[in-house]
């Protein structure tokens, strides 16, 4: 590995450590009553900004019966495309032109695995509206939640828990990001739907900005869409090195709440 190579893995690995929650080893009863208390979340929601990958997650945690109710939530975002061709070039009978996220991941999860989610949410645009729409989705159709698990790309995994902790802190969030990929020793397999270096490292520096609580960030003393997060200073270290060389994701206005 070269000198470069491995200082874009460290700092990459250090962002994706802060970034890439997961709040349990493995999606099991046995994990969750390990933890928490009880074998199963009241919903557990695949978020469509993932890597393909998370529709397998979900497909095996349907099948562990880690949650009484299963949500798919998306739909159409800056990663929607991307999703959409890649579904689509793995398995060309899956029509995904123009669908949402969440109609797409239906489509992949009935193909593959034979399963169905008990709903689908297809308005949402970002992390913000992912929240609020899954809420007012639950409360249409009467589901009594007081735990989720949320399954999010790994790259927002933890702004994603911070949204629902700002619009529903009475729900306990169970984290669990689609993927954990660690690049200082190069990984023999990567996950399903992985995105290239260039777009993975634009990515994640684009949640730091997004989620400082400063006039410029989504927290409480910023745009008050997400609740409050710590930063560690190796995160933020990790940015200023990475940030020299490579893009930070700014916000789409195609795809504001």
């Amino acid at each position: 590995m070269c000198e470069n190579r491995a200082q874009w893995a460290k700092n990459v690995d250090i962002l994706a450590e802060f970034l890439g929650v997961r709040d349990v080893p493995e999606l099991t009863q046995c994990a969750l009553r390990e933890k928490y208390g009880f074998a199963q979340a009241d919903v557990m929601v695949l978020f469509g900004g993932s890597i393909l990958c998370g529709g397998d997650v979900l497909a095996q945690a349907m099948n562990e019966q880690v949650a009484k109710k299963y949500i798919i939530v998306g739909g159409e975002g800056h990663t929607t495309q991307s999703l959409r061709v890649f579904v689509h070039a793995l398995y060309p009978a899956i029509e995904t032109d123009g669908l949402p996220e969440a109609q797409v991941y239906a489509k992949y999860l009935r193909r593959v695995h034979g399963l169905e989610a008990d709903a689908l949410e297809c308005a949402s645009t970002n992390c913000g509206n992912n929240i609020t729409n899954l809420l007012a989705l639950m409360k249409e159709k009467g589901i009594a939640c007081k735990s989720i698990i949320l399954v999010q790309d790994a790259t927002m995994q933890r702004r994603m828990a911070a949204g629902l902790r700002r619009h529903a802190p009475e729900i306990l969030p169970i984290s669990f990001a689609s993927y954990s990929v660690r690049y200082t020793n190069e990984p023999a397999e990567l996950p399903l739907g992985m995105w290239d270096d260039e777009r993975y490292t634009t990515l994640l520096l684009g949640e730091i900005p997004r989620l400082r609580d400063d006039a410029d960030g989504y927290g409480p003393a910023g745009k008050g869409f997400i609740a409050h997060e710590e930063i560690p200073p190796e995160a933020e270290r990790a940015f200023a090195v990475l940030s020299q060389t490579a893009a930070v994701r700014d916000a789409n206005p195609l795809y504001a709440g």
